[in-house]
């Protein structure tokens, strides 16, 4: 398990294709050598009922795979037995499950490179992962290099929330005009929105695994397949 968020922020920003770090409760590495190879990074999601509506009793009490991610030459068996190492840990804290989403739909930048393929969760698969079907349909904001601008960014510029200026500082990077005032950015960030491309999201895929006896999970939805 690594002790503080820097090194394993670093990987994450350097070699995910999101290149963002979620809010860490636990983060562990996979190491080759002196070198790290690999990053499993849970976090707590935006809203507990990801967490709760799956494992029951409180939201801190389960955790989100926020980022899973190892260099290519790594084996391909080396991710499960990562993921499995993982699991073990947080067992032993004794948390009731862990939720994960794969996102199957590709992204492209402005110049139509793709930056993001797509995948369906097929570690997931192969870690007998319970399938809960796709999360809700919605809208996305693209950024010109094929990131997301998410709505949590966009909450925080109508609320004034912590984070504020660097959502707004996304929004000029990406050709929206500097805003006249800050003191009501919501007309603002409503004509920075509109000028992004917009992408019809279907959903992600959902799994999760129960880590405690008391979780008893039962789906007999099948596994998606490549291109679904």
């Amino acid at each position: 398990e690594l002790s503080s968020d820097s090194e394993a922020k670093a990987f994450v920003e350097r070699h995910h294709y999101s290149g963002t770090y979620p809010a860490a409760r636990f983060r562990f590495g996979l190491t080759r050598g002196s070198d790290l190879v690999g990053v499993a990074v849970f976090s707590h999601p935006c809203n507990d009922a990801v967490l709760t509506s799956v494992f029951g009793g409180q939201a801190i009490e389960s955790v989100e795979l926020g980022r899973f991610v190892l260099l290519d030459d790594v084996p391909g068996n080396g991710e499960t037995w990562f993921l499995a190492r993982c699991f073990d840990v947080l067992r032993k804290r004794e948390l009731r499950g862990v939720v994960a989403f794969s996102d199957p739909h590709p992204r492209h930048d402005v110049h139509g490179r793709v930056v993001m393929p797509g995948h369906i969760g097929v570690i997931y698969q192969a870690h007998n992962g319970h399938y809960l079907g796709r999360s809700t349909r919605r809208t996305l904001h693209l950024l010109p290099d094929g990131s997301v601008f998410s709505a949590r960014a966009a909450s925080k510029v109508r609320r004034r929330e912590v984070g504020w200026q660097y959502a707004v500082e996304q929004l000029i990077a990406a050709g929206a005009q500097p805003p006249m005032s800050t003191k009501d950015l919501r007309p603002w960030l409503q004509e920075a929105l509109g000028a992004l491309r917009r992408l019809q999201h279907p959903g992600n895929h959902r799994y999760a695994w129960g880590l405690h006896r008391a979780v008893k999970l039962a789906s007999t939805l099948p596994f998606p397949k490549r291109g679904l």
